[in-house]
C-alpha cells in the first residue's frame, strides 16, 4: 500500500510518499475531510497560511484518533513574507492556530510575492531572512524539516549557498504534459525532495484522451494514472480532493507503469491552458 510508504529526506526524517493537499477546501469543512482521509489511512496532510484553513486541518488532526506522532503535517509560509520578524511571528501563528507543538514541515509558499511571481526580482535577500527564521524554529525542535515551493534553480542556490540549513523539499507544479525535468533533476541532485502539486494539472489533464486511453490500457482511472507517474519519478504527488471515494481511488496505485509508457508520457505536448485556474499565479503562463 502506497499510504504506508515514505521517502526519507536529507535529515532522516520520514514522509509518507501520498499526501492529502486541501487547497480550496473550507475551514469549516477541512477537519472532516482530515478525519475521513486519515480514517482511509492517509498519514500526510498539506495545507498553507495562504489555505486559510490551518485552523480547521488542526482540529481534523486532533479529533482524528490517530497519535500526533504517526502523522505527518506540512504547512506554508506565506509567499507575501519576506523579513525575519514577520516570518518569525508567522510561523509561531501557524503552531497556534493550528493547536500543535510541532510541525513535520514547513516551506516557504513562493519565492516571490504572488503579484510578483514569475518577475525578475527573485527576493533573494528577503527569502534568506523568511529561511533564517525557518532555521531558527528547525533547530529549536518547532518544525521537524524545512523547504520552499515553487522555487527554481537560482531561487534554491540563493539558500543553499548562504543559509546554515538547505532546503530538504521543493513543491513544484508536476504532472503529466506539464513536468519540470531539469528542476527535478537539479533538485535530486541535491538530495531535495520533488513534492507534485496538481498531479491532475487542476484537473485539466482529464480532458486529455490520450492519456484517458493509456489509463484505460492499465485498468485504472487517469488520477491513479497521473498519481503513479509522479511516483515513478521520484515525485511525492499530492492530490488534492475532499471527496472520500476520491481519497480511496487515489490511494489505490500499486501497479506500474511500463518505461516505454513512461517515456511517452514524459514526451506528451505541453499543456497550454489552464482554463478557470489560469487566474492563479502558477498556472498563468504556461
Amino acid at each position: 500500500m502506497i499510504l504506508q510508504e515514505t521517502f526519507t529526506l536529507s535529515n532522516g526524517v520520514e514522509v509518507p510518499k501520498l499526501g492529502l493537499g486541501t487547497w480550496m477546501i473550507d475551514d469549516d469543512k477541512v477537519a472532516e475531510s482530515v478525519k475521513t482521509a486519515i480514517k482511509l489511512g492517509y498519514r500526510h496532510i498539506d495545507t498553507a497560511q495562504a489555505y486559510g484553513n490551518e485552523r480547521g486541518v488542526g482540529e481534523g488532526l486532533r479529533d482524528c484518533g490517530v497519535a500526533r506522532e504517526e502523522l505527518f503535517l506540512q504547512t506554508k509560509l506565506d509567499a507575501g513574507i519576506k523579513d525575519y520578524e514577520g516570518a518569525k511571528a508567522a510561523i509561531q501563528g501557524s503552531l497556534d492556530l493550528l493547536g500543535v507543538d510541532y510541525i513535520d514541515l514547513m516551506i516557504i509558499h513562493s519565492p516571490t510575492p504572488w503579484e510578483n511571481f514569475g518577475g525578475e526580482d527573485r527576493f533573494f535577500e528577503g527569502n534568506l531572512a523568511a529561511w533564517t527564521a525557518l532555521e531558527e524554529f528547525y533547530k529549536a525542535g518547532k518544525i521537524r524539516a524545512i523547504g520552499v515551493s515553487n522555487h527554481e534553480k537560482a531561487d534554491l542556490d540563493n539558500l543553499i549557498d548562504n543559509g546554515t540549513v538547505a532546503p530538504m523539499v521543493n513543491q513544484v507544479l508536476a504532472h503529466v504534459t506539464n513536468t519540470p525535468f531539469e528542476l527535478i533533476d537539479y533538485c535530486q541532485s541535491k538530495n531535495i525532495l520533488v513534492e507534485a502539486y496538481s498531479p491532475m494539472g487542476h484537473g485539466e489533464l482529464m480532458k486529455n484522451t490520450e492519456v484517458q486511453a493509456m489509463a484505460d490500457t492499465y485498468g485504472v482511472s487517469l488520477p491513479q494514472l497521473a498519481i503513479r507517474y509522479c511516483l515513478q519519478m521520484g515525485l511525492l504527488p499530492l492530490p488534492k480532493t475532499a471527496t472520500p471515494a476520491h481519497m480511496e481511488s487515489n490511494a489505490a496505485v500499486d501497479f506500474e507503469i511500463s518505461a516505454e509508457d513512461m517515456d511517452a508520457l514524459k514526451a506528451m505536448e505541453k499543456i497550454k491552458d489552464y482554463g478557470d485556474a489560469s487566474m492563479f499565479p502558477v498556472y498563468a503562463g504556461v
